[in-house]
């Protein structure tokens, strides 16, 4: 397996078993609290769109030329990667919270609570809070899948890859019948978001033209390069909290 291919797996793995975490903690929250039923039923209608999504999809974006298609691919990747970047930048940095599983596992059984009670076999509720949550998650994947396979034309590494991630996050699921609240979200979003970012630059500039010094081997330099720069820009953010609040103590400490 070659270099871009390892990368290729390695991101979609990451990137589905995040999604794959979500839309497992939206399920748990409804099943557990109204209906297991219902909720499962929203799973397999959302799946089954998905799928017809996939199939749709995948062909449009293979008949592409090479250029035109990793334009494309390269213009899909940077805004999936930069929305992932700036979010996990912004958590990094202390001006916006970590994302807790066990806080939105209590919210969705909250509003599931505060919908009323289950009444016949089959709960609306359940099934449509389930599908909404396994459907827009499971668009992300579809999209990274296709993006990644496309482009190098490996669509079938990228779907047995995604296939494992939610495979490991079900099954652990399953197994400790909780939100998976220890799993680093945070950490595995800011490594997504810089895999994406780097491949969506590389992918771009080849379908404009561009040539990378050493092809495939230019993505050893620009993904360290994109993780630094993050780092960087998280630093930058955390500073000047820091000295304001250091700066509001001054005065205190001073009249102490």
């Amino acid at each position: 397996m070659s270099g871009p291919e390892v990368g290729l797996a390695i991101s979609v793995f990451l990137a589905c078993a995040v999604e794959a975490v979500e839309a497992l903690t939206i399920v748990l929250a409804v099943g557990v609290t109204r209906s297991w039923r219902s909720a499962l039923i929203g799973v397999c209608a959302a799946t089954a769109l998905l799928a017809l999504v996939t199939a749709a999809l995948g062909p449009a974006l293979t008949a592409l030329p090479i250029g035109a298609l990793r334009v494309v691919v390269g213009g899909l990747l940077l805004i999936f990667g930069l929305q992932w970047l700036r979010k996990a930048i912004l958590r990094a940095s202390g001006l916006k919270a970590l994302h807790d599983e066990e806080a939105a596992f209590e919210h969705e059984m909250l509003a599931a609570r505060a919908a009323g009670g289950v009444g016949g076999s089959f709960d609306p509720y359940s099934f449509t809070i389930s599908f909404k949550g396994v459907f827009l998650e499971g668009l992300e994947v579809v999209f990274i899948v296709l993006t990644f396979g496309a482009n190098q034309h490996r669509i079938p590494l990228a779907a047995v890859a995604a296939a494992a991630a939610v495979l490991v996050v079900i099954a652990v699921g399953i197994a400790v019948r909780a939100p998976l609240a220890r799993v680093p979200e945070n950490a595995m979003k800011f490594g997504v978001g810089v895999m994406l970012t780097s491949f969506g630059i590389f992918w771009g500039a080849e379908g404009a033209g561009a040539h990378w010094p050493g092809g495939d081997a230019a993505l050893l330099a620009i993904i360290p390069a994109t993780f630094a720069f993050a780092l960087m820009l998280a630093a930058v953010l955390r500073r000047p909290r820091t000295s304001g609040r250091d700066e509001d103590r001054a005065p205190e400490a001073a009249r102490a």
